[in-house]
């Protein structure tokens, strides 16, 4: 197993982003408050030190998987365990419910016919499908048809297609609207129009519901059993003969549910399966239905998803020129054929690269229906497209509305399921405060683990002014971390106490607007330390990597990546936090022990700051800014801006935020 090397079009992406990055260091040049010198690329910092990361888990992996390889034994053992370690990431799942299935329409065409189907995945949660039944007498084999992230979703042109000659070579397909697509939108207008793209839903919607330890997969993923379970309760489906496929967003669906539910037969995910470690290194992250949390400390790659389902035949589809990497589909692939001929079924895995981009062209269509052909109805004649006309959309809407917001009045939303679900942790969290474990909980779910003592060492690099106040810089290490930058005023006399500010902008913006203020406490005594925190000022991310008016996130990369390897970005800079107190206190730094230290922090600093004070009796006193106050507040208003950056996978399942502030005892948290 090797590592990788760049493609001729990465590398082009990369002269793009490097012409960023020069950009950004002429400005950074420019301002004398900045700790780190230009030449460090200080954007990259935290993707580096994530990437790295990423390689190392990824490189354990790599050597489990050769090791697995040994034996057909070892193989078995290393599928089983990767199955294991998926489902403890996803967690647990509702309680199947009546599906209420209703149809709703029908369309005869020749030789098939389509019914409008509507179910529900959870009491008052509708989802919207077509099924598409071949003439003639069944039972015939079914098939899941998972769509893409486009906004018809299962009226798309090669979707239908899909479903079409499915149909006419004798399947019966069930082409599923994933939420937020097609008749599903959850942010709609009074009048049914979605209010943004279904992917921008999957990011917001992915954010609330890893909150109470769900998120836009598992949602998804329910939805697919649920789907299935109708289909194979229909008298014209064989329930032994069941296949998946999917293209793009439906790729990512099939990669998922390939190996996790039995059911499943055969698989075909096109224009998605690719090596995650290259997706992260050189694109970042995706939208929130393509990523679980800790998958990389799981030392789960895409492969291994497929690898689940082995030794079932598998049809992996591609495009050459697609901007899903060519050859991170290949080394995936390579690790899925050596997996199938050690288990003894080599001919059960196939890659089919066509030369063309993304998509489920019609050649991936003919060779796709021909897989399926072969391993479920025993008959290997190729199969060839003819013209298949398609419907407009909306005579292929299940709902009289064309959404089932609108269609339903009293339809349950994602954002309804998870308030709900947060809710039924509520027992749990009002017992917290008579938890003696309390710091062990918060330390589990910030994925710290032990707190280091590892020493600290402090380079000053010079010094600068704004207005009449001058700072020293420092750099503060600790081993294993990224450095931090700091600014330091000293007031004229001993120090009485030291006032730290930090907020999500930089140390930057403060030193330039906040001069009256630093003025004062300098003036009454007290030290000044301004610092950014890793993702914030100096290190933050360059923003044309992480569109805002996309991912509704500046950090949307660095968070995202920072919760695949395990290591959730409000940890990491609690972390920091506790740095800058040993920067304050150890004899390395000031050696100023024993005086009180007040913090002052904003944004998404501020919730790591209320953390600290729950870990660290070293703070006296927290002051927080234009901050959420509870989690609540994010599920109640799920379109804020850069709500990532307070994220903490399965928070809500142990405690809020004021439970952190009750923790710290009275006269500890000023909301300001």
């Amino acid at each position: 197993m090797q590592r990788i090397f760049p493609s001729p079009a990465i590398l082009r992406s990369s002269i793009t982003v490097c012409s960023i990055v020069l950009a950004t260091l002429r400005l950074s040049a420019q301002n004398s408050l900045n700790v780190f010198v230009s030449s460090w690329q200080p954007s990259n910092t935290v993707q580096t030190y994530l990437i790295q990361e990423v390689h190392r888990q990824y490189d354990r992996r790599r050597a489990d998987l050769q090791r697995a390889l040994s034996s057909p034994a070892a193989m078995t053992a290393y599928r089983d365990e990767c199955r294991h370690r998926y489902l403890q990431l996803l967690g647990a799942f509702p309680e199947k419910t009546p599906l209420h299935a209703q149809v709703t329409g029908s369309i005869e065409q020749p030789g098939y016919r389509i019914e409008k189907i509507i179910y529900e995945s959870l009491p008052g949660h509708h989802v919207t499908s077509d099924l598409y039944l071949p003439s003639g007498k069944g039972p015939f084999p079914g098939i899941l048809l998972f769509c893409g992230h486009e906004p018809e979703s299962k009226a798309y042109a090669a979707y239908q297609r899909t479903a079409i000659l499915f149909a006419k070579n004798g399947f019966v397909v069930l082409a599923i609207d994933p939420i937020s697509q097609g008749e599903r939108y959850q942010m709609t207008d009074q009048q049914g129009r979605r209010v943004m793209m279904g992917g921008g839903e999957h990011i917001l919607f992915n954010a609330d519901g890893l909150l109470a330890g769900t998120g836009a997969v598992a949602d998804e993923l329910w939805d697919n059993v649920r789907s299935l379970d109708y289909l194979v309760s229909r008298k014209e489906v064989d329930s032994s003969r069941i296949g998946c496929l999917g293209n793009s967003g439906g790729g990512t669906q099939t990669t998922y549910f390939a190996g996790f539910d039995p059911r499943i037969k055969v698989s075909a995910p096109c224009s998605y399966f690719a090596s995650r470690e290259r997706n992260l290194y050189y694109m970042g992250a995706s939208d929130g239905c393509q990523h679980i949390p800790g998958e990389g400390e799981n030392k789960l790659e895409i492969a291994d998803f497929m690898i689940m389902a082995a030794p079932k035949p598998t049809l992996i589809l591609a495009g050459k020129f697609d901007f899903v990497d060519d050859v991170g589909v290949r080394i995936a692939f390579s690790e899925l054929q050596h997996v199938y001929s050690r288990l003894g079924y080599p001919d059960r895995c196939r890659l089919f690269v066509y030369d063309d981009g993304h998509g489920i062209s019609k050649p991936k269509r003919e060779i796709a229906v021909s897989w399926f052909k072969k391993w479920l109805c025993h008959d290997s004649t190729p199969v060839k497209e003819g013209d298949l006309p398609i419907l407009p959309e909306k005579d292929l809407f299940c709902t009289s509305t064309g959404q089932v917001n609108t269609a339903f009045p009293n339809e349950r939303t994602l954002k309804d399921i998870d308030l709900s679900n947060a809710n039924r942790f509520k027992t749990t969290r009002d017992a917290f405060a008579g938890r003696s474990d309390k710091q062990d909980i918060i330390r589990r779910v910030l994925h710290l683990g032990k707190m280091d003592n590892t020493s600290i060492s402090v380079e000053w690099t010079g010094e600068a002014s704004s207005g009449t106040v001058n700072f020293k810089k420092a750099i503060v290490r600790k081993k294993g971390e990224i450095p931090l930058p700091c600014l330091v005023a000293y007031p004229q006399g001993p120090v009485k106490s030291i006032c730290v500010w930090t907020v999500s902008e930089g140390k930057s913006r403060l030193a330039k607007d906040s001069i009256a203020l630093i003025e004062s406490q300098l003036g009454s005594g007290n030290m000044v330390i301004l610092s950014d925190l890793r993702a914030t000022g100096e290190t933050a991310d360059n923003p044309g990597l992480s569109s805002s008016n996309y991912y509704f996130n500046k950090e949307y990369r660095n968070i995202m990546t920072a919760l695949h390897v395990g290591k959730p970005m409000v940890g990491q800079q609690v972390t920091d936090m506790i740095t800058l107190l040993d920067f304050i206190t150890e004899p390395e730094g000031l050696g100023l022990d024993g005086r009180p230290i007040d913090i002052h922090a904003e944004g998404g600093d501020a919730v790591v700051a209320l953390h600290c004070l729950a870990l660290d009796r070293r703070i006296s006193v927290a002051h927080l800014f234009h901050t959420i106050r509870s989690y609540y507040d994010l599920l109640n208003d799920l379109t804020q801006k850069d709500q990532y950056q307070y994220l903490l996978p399965g928070v809500l399942k142990y405690y809020d935020l004021p439970d952190l502030a009750k923790m710290a005892g009275p006269g500890k948290v000023f909301y300001e």
